[in-house]
C-alpha cells in the first residue's frame, strides 16, 4: 500500500502529493497542471507523476469546458445549427462551418456554386493562418520568445478585420452555410485580402528569423516529444501531428473538397517527429495557405454565391414583393425550415489541427436527429500521455503546445 502525504504548501494552481511506490528508490511526486494553468492552452488538467524532474506518467483529464453543442443542435433547425458550429474549435470557426455545410449539402444532394466554393477556400485558409498564429505566439511566450506574441497578434488582427468586412463579425462569422455563403464579398474585402497576401510572406520570414535558427528555441523543441509515424497512425493523430512525423496526409489533397484539387500547393511535411518538426510544418502551412489564397483571389469566378434551390434558401427579395407563392415559401422556410431526406452522412475537412469531421443523421424532419463532430483536438490530445514520459517537466510545456489542442473542441 503506497504511503501518501499531502503537501501543505502547494503552489497556486497545483495540487502536490508525495507517493512512495514499491520498487522505486525515491518518491513519486504527483502534480496537477491545470485546469487553470496558462500553459495548458485552456481548461485542461494534466495529472503528472514526477520522479525528480523526470515525467513518469501523464493523465489528461477533460470535461471542464463541456458546452453540449452537439446535443443542442438537435433542438435547432438545420440552418440554425451553423451558429453553434462556430464555437467548438473557436480558433477556426469558418472551417467548422464548412464541415457542417458540406455534410448537409451531401444529404440534400446539392453542391455550392463555384464562386461560393472559392470563397469557402479563402475563408478556410485565412482561418488556418489565424489559428497557426495564435499557436505560434502563445508557444513563443511559453518557451521564452516573448516578442513572438506581438508579431503574431499583429497579423491575426488583419484576418479578424477581413472576417468583419465579409460577415460583420470578427471571430464567429457563421459565414459558410448549407447551400453557399451568407453574402458576396465587397470590393473592399478583395483589396484588403490582396494587401494581406502581399504582406504575409515577409511576415512569415520574420517569424523564422526570430525562431528557426534560434539556439534557445531549438534546445526547447528539437528531440522533444518524439512521435513516430507508426505511433501517430495508431493514435489516430492528424494534421501537423502526423505530418510532422513524415506522413503526407492532408484531406485537401487526399480527399479533396471545394475544388482544392485545382489549386497548386504542397503538403507541409517534416520527418523528425519532434516538437521542432511540428513547428516547421505549421510555418510551411502558412506559406502554402498564402499560395492558395493568391490563386483563389486571382481566379475568383463570377456567378451566384448560393444554390438555386428553393428547398434550402429563400427566394430573392424582389420576387417576394411580386409573388404570393414566394412570400409563402419565405415564411415557411424561416418558421419551419427544410427537411433533408432520411439518412446519415460523414464529411471531413482539414482544419489547422487536423481532421475536422461532421457526422449528421436525419430522420426526415426539420431538425437533426443527431450531430457529432470528430474533433482533431480530442484525438491529438491523447498523444500527450504517449509523448511525455521520460521527458523533463519543463519539456511538457512544449509537448502540450505542439499538440495545439483547443479545449472547446475537445469537450464540446
Amino acid at each position: 500500500m503506497a504511503e501518501m502525504n499531502p503537501e501543505p504548501t502547494a503552489p497556486q494552481g497545483m495540487t502536490v502529493t508525495h507517493t512512495r511506490e514499491p520498487g522505486l528508490e525515491g518518491e513519486i511526486l504527483t502534480v496537477n497542471f491545470g485546469p487553470q494553468h496558462p500553459s495548458t492552452h485552456g481548461v485542461l488538467r494534466l495529472v503528472v507523476d514526477l520522479d525528480g524532474e523526470v515525467i513518469r506518467r501523464v493523465r489528461p483529464v477533460i470535461g471542464y469546458l463541456h458546452t453540449g453543442i452537439e446535443k443542442q443542435m438537435e433542438a435547432l433547425r438545420w440552418q440554425q445549427g451553423v451558429v453553434v458550429t462556430d464555437r467548438h474549435d473557436y480558433l477556426s470557426p469558418p472551417i467548422n462551418n464548412l464541415a457542417y455545410a458540406l455534410a448537409v449539402e451531401r444529404l440534400m444532394g446539392v453542391q455550392a456554386p463555384p464562386r461560393a466554393q472559392a470563397l469557402r477556400v479563402i475563408m478556410s485558409e485565412l482561418a488556418r493562418i489565424a489559428s497557426h498564429l495564435i499557436w505560434l505566439g502563445t508557444s513563443g511566450i511559453e518557451l521564452g520568445a516573448m516578442g513572438m506574441f506581438m508579431y503574431c497578434l499583429r497579423d491575426r488582427e488583419k484576418v479578424l478585420a477581413l472576417n468583419e468586412e465579409i460577415s460583420g463579425f470578427r471571430m464567429h462569422t457563421s459565414y459558410i452555410r448549407p447551400g453557399g455563403v451568407t453574402a458576396d464579398v465587397t470590393p473592399r474585402f478583395l483589396d484588403m485580402l490582396d494587401a494581406f497576401i502581399r504582406e504575409m510572406p515577409s511576415n512569415v520570414d520574420e517569424y523564422e528569423n526570430l525562431l528557426t535558427h534560434n539556439p534557445i528555441w531549438i534546445a526547447r523543441t528539437r528531440d522533444i516529444g518524439y512521435l513516430s509515424a507508426d505511433d501517430a497512425v495508431a493514435l489516430g493523430a492528424t494534421g501537423p501531428m502526423v505530418r510532422g512525423s513524415g506522413l503526407p496526409w492532408d484531406l485537401r489533397k487526399s480527399r479533396p473538397y471545394c475544388a482544392y484539387e485545382t489549386y497548386e500547393w504542397e503538403v507541409a511535411v517534416e520527418s523528425a517527429g519532434d516538437c521542432y518538426a511540428r513547428y516547421l510544418v505549421r510555418i510551411k502551412e502558412m506559406r502554402e495557405a498564402v499560395k492558395i489564397l493568391r490563386q483563389a483571389l486571382d481566379r475568383l469566378p463570377g456567378g451566384p454565391v448560393n444554390v438555386d434551390d428553393r428547398k434550402m434558401l429563400p427566394p430573392p427579395r424582389e420576387e417576394i414583393e411580386t409573388s404570393m407563392e414566394a412570400l409563402i415559401h419565405h415564411f415557411k422556410l424561416f418558421t419551419e425550415g427544410y427537411s433533408p431526406p432520411v439518412g446519415d452522412v460523414y464529411v471531413a475537412v482539414e482544419s489547422g489541427r487536423g481532421e475536422n469531421g461532421c457526422y449528421i443523421v436525419s430522420d426526415g424532419t426539420h431538425k437533426p436527429r443527431r450531430v457529432k463532430f470528430r474533433s482533431a483536438s480530442f484525438v491529438n490530445l491523447q498523444a500527450v500521455q504517449h509523448l511525455a514520459p521520460g521527458s523533463m517537466i519543463a519539456d511538457l510545456i512544449a509537448i502540450i503546445g505542439t499538440a495545439d489542442t483547443v479545449l472547446g473542441d475537445v469537450d464540446r
